[in-house]
């Protein structure tokens, strides 16, 4: 089993930036690649960015490629992956949640196996 942890969600006007975190332990081993979705009120789950276990490929939805950038640390009992979240806009409103072990697409929320718990973003305009 693998926990995933997310934290730095919160508060911000439209322009800002927010840098969102998750922390994995657990089977580690067992981790492929990881990835951020997003889910806003009365909407599905959204892929957002994922990056393989090097970190050396990374894949992100069009309405956040230039503006997020997904990164992540791996060391030997836990693995760390970050989100900075620059120029936001309030359609980037929604809870952010921290995704491990696709099982094939990156981009696809029902091959993931495990899950945080999630973090709200807020962008006021």
């Amino acid at each position: 089993q693998v926990q995933l942890v997310e934290s730095g969600g919160g508060l911000v006007q439209a322009g800002g930036s927010l840098r969102l975190s998750c922390a994995a332990s657990g089977s580690i081993f067992s981790i492929n690649a990881m990835g951020w979705f997003r889910q806003a009120p009365g909407k599905e789950r959204e892929f957002v960015a994922a990056i393989n276990w090097s970190g050396g490929s990374t894949y992100y939805a069009d309405s956040v490629k230039g503006r997020f950038t997904i990164s992540r640390d791996n060391n030997k009992n836990t693995v760390s992956l970050q989100l900075q979240m620059n120029s936001l806009k309030p359609e980037d409103t929604a809870v952010y949640y921290c995704a491990a072990d696709p099982g094939g697409s990156y981009y696809q929320v029902s091959l993931y196996h495990y899950w945080g718990q999630g973090t709200q973003v807020t962008v006021s305009s």
